[in-house]
């Protein structure tokens, strides 16, 4: 892992670039550890303030320092979509190692159910279910219920990795030696899709990520817990651009796509780096 890791930072320019743009964000985000204020306390500094040396990065109309905001509001953003992603990703590899090496009825059954949920509209369902669960809706409860939709098109491709898989000769031998089919999908198979797992977490980071702020900016998620979405929401609410406070959207907004930059080039970097020719290409060899 660390060789892979060193590798693609020495040769790859697209992820050693998405891995400085997260890692500034992360820091960015983990400053909320240290916040002297408290991300829900409204008028505690002067409101409408533009950046300057006491607020780096202004104040909102809500008397809050943008810049103590911002770092409880890409916490929870980035947690609700590292949440997605892996609760997704155990999903897929369940279901696409499954039907990829077991083949047959449950092959047929698991993809079934697979192309059931890429036909369902996303967006309204997540509108009934905040309509629904409007009381008890909060980050991790819509982050689950996002996962559930968000795997079938990462399982089918584990799944196209995995039927070719078991007709290797490591499988047989596998097979022969008497290994159960779940021993042999968890320690031969998971190893070969991890890299595809790795690139198509990034990719749904940014997809939970941004249909959260989507639905956010719209109102339908909790208002109270600090996320780039809600903060975008009171900015609207305000009128922040007709009054003049342009900080309170531009700032949020320029960091979110600078995080959303930096996951993409991490995830084009993971697909070129399992692609052999590119890899060995970029390598110089």
């Amino acid at each position: 892992m660390f060789s892979v890791l060193r590798d693609l930072i020495r040769y790859n320019i697209e992820f050693a670039i998405g891995v400085v743009l997260v890692g500034a964000i992360v820091i960015f985000a983990c400053l909320s550890f240290v916040s002297p204020i408290d991300p829900t306390a409204v008028y505690t500094a002067i409101p409408d303030q533009p950046p300057s040396a006491q607020y780096l990065f202004g104040t909102n109309s809500r008397g809050q320092d943008m810049f103590w905001q911002l770092t409880f509001a890409f916490r929870n953003t980035l947690s609700f979509g590292i949440t997605v992603a892996i609760v997704s990703r155990v999903i897929s590899i369940a279901v696409g190692l499954t039907a990829g090496y077991l083949g047959g009825w449950p092959d047929r059954v698991l993809m079934f159910f697979n192309d059931i949920f890429v036909a369902i509209p996303i967006f309204p369902i997540l509108i009934l279910f905040y309509y629904v669960l409007r009381t008890n809706m909060n980050s991790f409860t819509l982050a689950l219920i996002m996962a559930c939709f968000g795997w079938p098109f990462d399982a089918r491709l584990i799944r196209s990795v995995a039927l070719s898989l078991r007709h290797r000769e490591f499988t047989r031998q596998a097979v022969f030696s008497g290994m159960s089919p779940l021993r042999i999908m968890g320690g031969e198979h998971l190893p070969y899709v991890m890299p595809i797992i790795f690139s198509t977490a990034m990719a749904n980071m940014i997809w939970s990520i941004g249909l959260e702020v989507t639905l956010a900016v719209l109102g339908f998620t909790n208002l109270n817990i600090p996320t780039v979405g809600t903060t975008l929401y009171w900015a609207n609410n305000h009128s922040a651009l007709l009054v003049g406070t342009w900080w309170w959207i531009l700032i949020p907004v320029v960091i979110l796509v600078l995080m959303f930059l930096g996951l993409f080039l991490l995830a084009v970097s993971l697909n070129e780096y399992i692609d052999p020719r590119s890899r060995l290409r970029r390598m110089g060899a």
